[in-house]
């Protein structure tokens, strides 16, 4: 007897479950707290958003580079200021109509996995509290004292590598993307290379050149936090 598929709904993080990008709102909130100076950091930061949005970033450079008052301050001071982040920051911009989809595919059964770009520091916590237990995150390599060296440990979690890092956490279960009935919810051009991988692409809350691509190809398109969360809420597909 035919095993039955298991069924994946996979969440990118930023602009898709969060009305934000963590990543750079982790950046903005380390200037808040002096972590970094305000005018050099904030002109950085910027350009290396900018670059994400236009599928221009080197990973690389962007961790070393965002993870460096983090590195610099050690653990215990760095596990205050993400708590900090979480009261200030992402716990205000947690939106029902998030775990109100979240909710609805475990109760189908679905295996909920949050797959981003951005790094494991930043969004353990933010998976936590969204109540989803399977991350998988930009890794951060550790030195001999269990602390981030700046580097990546890995496949980074961007672009092809959410591909690769899926197809990994697939083979660690005996799986394929053929024993599997995929969902991926995104809302960026980045991240097309999953979009087309899945048996079931959503664009959620696109950017403009995401959802001109969705709407040529016929991809579901979700809007989540518009005005139109009836919609959401219940699943149903978003007007194009």
């Amino acid at each position: 007897m035919q095993r039955s598929r298991l069924r994946l709904a996979l969440f990118d993080l930023d602009h898709t479950l969060l009305p934000l990008d963590s990543d750079y709102e982790w950046g903005e909130f380390t200037i808040r707290i002096g972590w970094n100076d305000p005018v050099e950091f904030a002109r950085r930061n910027d350009e290396f958003y900018a670059h994400y949005q236009a599928g221009t970033l080197n990973v690389h450079d962007y961790v070393r580079f965002a993870t460096e008052a983090v590195r610099l301050r050690g653990a215990d001071a760095a596990a205050t200021a993400h708590q900090q982040f979480m009261r200030e920051v992402i716990g205000p911009a947690i939106r029902p109509q998030a775990l109100d989809l979240i909710r609805q595919h475990e109760a189908a059964g679905d295996q909920v996995v949050i797959v981003t770009a951005t790094n494991e520091f930043v969004t353990r916590p933010i998976a936590q509290a969204l109540g989803v237990q399977e991350l998988l995150a930009v890794q951060l390599a550790r030195d001999t004292n269990g602390w981030y060296t700046g580097e990546i440990d890995g496949i980074p979690t961007m672009r092809e590598g959410k591909v690769l890092r899926m197809e990994q956490w697939l083979a660690a279960r005996q799986l394929t993307w053929a024993d599997v009935d995929s969902t991926f919810y995104s809302d960026s051009m980045n991240d097309v290379p999953l979009l087309e991988k899945v048996n079931h692409p959503v664009a959620t809350n696109p950017d403009p050149r995401l959802r001109a691509l969705a709407q040529e190809r016929g991809w579901r398109i979700l809007d989540l936090f518009s005005a139109d969360a009836s919609a959401a809420a219940t699943g149903a597909p978003a007007a194009a």
